[in-house]
């Protein structure tokens, strides 16, 4: 038996296994995606040595970004642009100040605790670690104890921001001497993988949005097929970017924000509700979304092989220390800074901090730099890894009893305080079709 095909029952096994125990662990303090990672150490090099990135990097690759690609365009199909405004703009305060702000304290950070790396590399640490994953805080977004408001702008900003740090990852990627991007230089990096690829993520999602609302009007395409065509309209932008020597992943998320658009398809809170019908309600997403969601479980699978377990290996008390500044002063103090004025509660305001959990993002984008051969990709590896799977643990750990005392929290406020800020009445949150990686309250 081949080491691919032992790969291939290990991970078969996980999954099966993992999905006959799926409502039991569920009522446990153990999350899917805990479950995924520490089986993922398991075969991998520092376990039983299945899978391992030096000799099955091209397929793990190639699985990392089809699962990133199909979350970018989901995501930004499912955000509605006007949800920026919603709720005194709190999703807007969050990606136009906490993102800008997380990427630069990450940075400065990083500076006398990973000595050795360029300004730029350090850069790339920031950058990295920034974007948040919507599927790891399900119940920070899901939780009814929780107040819509809080909800909302929790599923708006984990749905964008992951899009929107791609050009500062792609500029700082371009500053490191060595790297693809370093021999376009920054100025051919901007029109490449900037502007062309956003372009033509513009051009396709828009066109295939409306040939599918003018299909489905002549009632020209099946439902199953509508959901199929969802999955052309996402792979088409990320390879010819990547033809055209641009980003794939820009010009995917780009291509779902103009894809809802066209399409009518985008966000309606309506889509979710019982007895809706097929295709006129934004559902035309459910295929790419499970899919993007299966692949992205199965990511958390390998992130344990390739990165965590080797990265445990070598742990360092700066690396370590860097992990938890990330995941506590990197998030929490930028979201303080950002919902400056907005009218809401210290522990809101400490809610929407700690409900930061990194994942698939951030695990895509440090194997891109490390397939660049860079000399700092080890400790850029290291960091990812220990910052990615310190954020499993302690986000599902503490997801659901943290949504408690929350809920508790603002149920007593909210009748002692009628004008409370948090009460303010927002449209409902539409929920992403996601496999759950950590516990659900209302299931």
């Amino acid at each position: 038996m081949s080491d691919t095909a032992w790969t291939g029952a290990a991970v078969a096994g996980v999954v099966a296994v993992y999905a006959l125990g799926s409502a039991r662990l569920a009522r446990s303090p153990v999350s899917a995606a805990m479950v995924f990672v520490g089986c993922g150490i398991l075969i991998g090099p520092v376990g039983l040595d299945l899978v391992s990135l030096a000799h099955d990097a091209g397929p793990l690759l190639a699985l990392l970004e089809a699962a990133l690609t199909l979350v970018l365009f989901t995501d930004a199909t499912s955000v509605r642009l006007g949800d920026l405004r919603t709720g005194g703009a709190l999703p807007g305060r969050l990606l136009g100040i906490g993102l800008l702000l997380s990427i630069g304290a990450g940075w400065l950070l990083a500076w006398p605790l990973l000595p050795g790396l360029t300004a730029w590399e350090l850069a790339l640490v920031g950058a990295i670690l920034a974007p948040t994953d919507a599927a790891l805080g399900a119940s920070a977004i899901s939780d009814p104890r929780v107040p819509r408001l809080v909800r909302q702008t929790l599923n708006v900003e984990s749905g964008l921001n992951d899009g929107m740090v791609l050009p500062f990852f792609v500029l700082f990627l371009a500053g490191v001497p060595g790297t693809s991007y370093a021999e376009e230089g920054v100025a051919g990096t901007f029109w490449r993988a900037l502007l062309l690829s956003t372009a033509l993520g513009l051009v396709l999602g828009w066109a295939g949005g409306r040939l599918l609302r003018w299909a489905a009007a002549r009632g020209w395409v099946t439902a199953e097929w509508r959901q199929i065509h969802v999955l052309a309209v996402a792979v088409a932008p990320y390879a010819l970017a990547v033809v055209t020597h641009g980003s794939g992943f820009i010009a995917a998320w780009v291509a779902g924000l103009a894809f809802a658009q066209a399409s009518g398809a985008g966000a309606s809170a309506a889509a979710d509700e019982p007895g809706a019908p097929a295709g006129a309600d934004g559902r035309t997403t459910d295929l790419a979304e499970y899919l993007g969601g299966l692949l992205a479980v199965l990511s958390l699978l390998f992130f344990g092989a390739v990165l965590l377990g080797p990265a445990l290996e070598h742990l360092s008390w700066r690396i370590v220390g860097y992990a938890v500044l990330s995941l506590t002063v990197v998030r929490m103090v930028p979201v303080a800074l950002a919902l400056l004025g907005s009218g809401l509660r210290p522990p809101t305001v400490a809610y929407i901090g700690w409900f930061g959990p990194r994942g698939l993002a951030s695990i895509v984008l440090g194997l891109l730099v490390a397939e660049e051969h860079i000399t700092a990709v080890a400790t850029i590896g290291r960091v990812v890894a220990v910052t990615v799977g310190l954020s499993v643990l302690l986000h599902g750990v503490s997801a659901v009893w943290a949504a408690g005392r929350y809920g508790g929290w603002y149920r007593r406020a909210a009748g002692a305080l009628p004008g409370l800020r948090e009460s303010a009445s927002v449209p409902a949150v539409r929920r992403r079709r996601r496999i759950t990686l950590v516990h659900r309250s209302d299931s």
